[in-house]
């Protein structure tokens, strides 16, 4: 098994799940796995490519749920929505409840601690030859697995960059093959704004990795910066969303993680549609068009 991928090469739209009484956008909306599988079914009629489906969350300062209740709200939906064919990731820190998932037809372990929440995360994804999204999180939380939760004097994408190919290493040591990794630079995760925007803009460094890259901007509170202030609802957030989502496409980014999938399917195919409008090495644009009498560009009405 390897990463998936579209025939076509686009960039990919991973569509969310939160079955949680409290994620910082949608919490309580999905939390039992009826109205989550449902909710599942519209996003893939919008367009998205994979469902990641999480039953815990991981907003600044979301206590815990049990082990049981995170397996209640999420293996009965990834049993359905895999029976069906669809391309499923389970958010979660726990190899106990990733294990699960894997068993029950998931594609995609996405841990946003990268591995380091639970010592045998790494191990299940290796034995089970499934996808594994590792992302950077800078986090108290867990700072003692981590070494530090201080950011790094050379600056956030030295730091994120370092982190990232550390964990994948540590992933190939337990198992998972190189082609199963991808990585994401955990934006909003214990960043600010500027952390944001110089790992967005520094996402091409990322991508040269050589490994798939997610970005992960939906509704998150910096894109709030962007359209007058931290007081705006997530929400509204969206269209700043979907033009993150066409940069990043463009810049090569494998997926995109989205609350709202419509408008970021339209925002990928834009880039799509860029990309391939690019002149072929050794054409100049003017070669590209025909040209009307005396060398004028003909022009679409």
């Amino acid at each position: 098994m390897s990463v998936p991928q579209r025939a076509d090469g686009r960039c990919l739209i991973m569509g969310i799940v939160n079955a949680t009484e409290d994620s910082f956008s949608d919490g309580g909306r999905w939390e039992d796995p009826v109205s989550a599988t449902t909710h599942a079914r519209v996003l893939l009629g919008e367009g998205a490519d994979i469902i990641d489906i999480g039953g815990e969350s991981t907003r600044p300062g979301a206590k815990r749920v049990s082990e049981e209740l995170e397996m209640a709200r999420v293996i009965p939906v990834v049993e359905t929505l895999a029976a069906e064919g669809v391309t499923v990731s389970v958010d979660t820190m726990r190899a106990s409840v990733a294990e699960r998932a894997i068993a029950a037809g998931a594609a995609i372990i996405n841990d946003v601690s990268g591995g380091l929440a639970d010592p045998d995360m790494l191990r299940v994804c290796g034995q089970s030859d499934v996808s594994v999204l590792l992302m950077h999180w800078r986090t108290e939380r867990f700072a003692g697995a981590s070494g530090r939760a201080e950011p790094d004097a050379r600056g956030i994408v030295a730091e994120v960059r370092e982190h990232l190919l550390n964990r994948a290493e540590a992933a190939m040591a337990a198992g998972v093959d190189r082609d199963n990794i991808i990585i994401d630079p955990g934006l909003g995760f214990a960043k600010n704004a500027d952390d944001n925007w110089a790992l967005l803009h520094a996402l091409p460094e990322f991508i040269a990795l050589g490994l798939p890259v997610l970005v992960g901007a939906s509704r998150k509170r910096f894109t709030a910066t962007v359209l007058g202030g931290a007081a705006v609802p997530p929400v509204q957030a969206d269209p700043a969303t979907a033009a993150i989502t066409a940069l990043s496409a463009a810049a090569g980014a494998w997926g995109v993680r989205v609350h709202d999938v419509a408008p970021n399917r339209d925002a990928v195919a834009v880039a799509a549609a860029w990309g391939a409008g690019r002149a072929p090495e050794g054409v100049t644009a003017d070669q590209d068009y025909p040209t009307g009498g005396g060398g004028q560009a003909m022009q679409e009405n």
